[in-house]
């Protein structure tokens, strides 16, 4: 049994469902390569999933450049107490989000935003999350407009999370820019995340 299932046995069969739609019709729809399928588990499931520990309970999350639901619809998954918005631009990945989350039967607090993060003008969340949208700085421009005041934005990242943060300085303006390591024990290597506090 994998790791990730053993940490979140409640979450076992949505996940399971996840990575045959991942496998399925996110490979034949282009979202990710036929080399992706056998490390759909450990790189992308798993990667998303452990992000979860730094989202407070009961959360509202915008998860901005969905995609295939990386990482948005695997925090959902996994954090039943959570409300989120899956923020993606194109009717075709947006269509695929929205079959998920009906096979998956949470629609009652999974919404699907068709549209840029830049046109949701006057909404807000305490947590914005993202993974493989954009450099850091160019995210923030996109994510500090959506995220609630004291609340978190969530950027996955890999080995140039330290570079990304120092070429933000300008955007960033002096907010609180940390590098963690989520998922001990659960992922190999962890997932790094840069978490920007606003």
């Amino acid at each position: 049994m994998k790791p990730i299932i053993e940490a979140y046995p409640e979450a076992a069969e949505n996940l399971t469902r996840f990575a045959a739609w991942l496998a399925g019709a996110g490979v034949e729809r282009g979202f990710l390569g036929p080399r992706e399928v056998d490390r759909i588990w450990d790189r992308h499931i798993a990667n998303c999933a452990v992000v979860e520990e730094l989202i407070p309970e009961n959360s509202r999350v915008f998860d901005i450049g969905s995609g295939a639901g990386l990482p948005g619809l695997v925090l959902a998954i996994v954090r039943p107490d959570i409300q989120i918005g899956l923020i993606e631009p194109l009717m075709r990945r947006s269509q695929f989000l929205e079959e998920v989350i009906i096979d998956l039967g949470i629609t009652n607090r999974v919404k699907v935003i068709r549209g840029r993060a830049e046109e949701l003008k006057g909404q807000s969340a305490p947590v914005v999350t993202a993974r493989a949208v954009a450099p850091l700085g160019k995210l923030l421009t996109w994510a500090l407009p959506l995220t609630a005041k004291g609340g978190q934005i969530l950027a996955l990242k890999g080995s140039s999370a330290a570079t990304e943060i120092a070429n933000a300085a300008d955007i960033l303006k002096g907010r609180k820019a940390e590098i963690l390591l989520c998922g001990q024990g659960l992922v190999d290597p962890q997932t790094t995340v840069v978490r920007v506090t606003t």
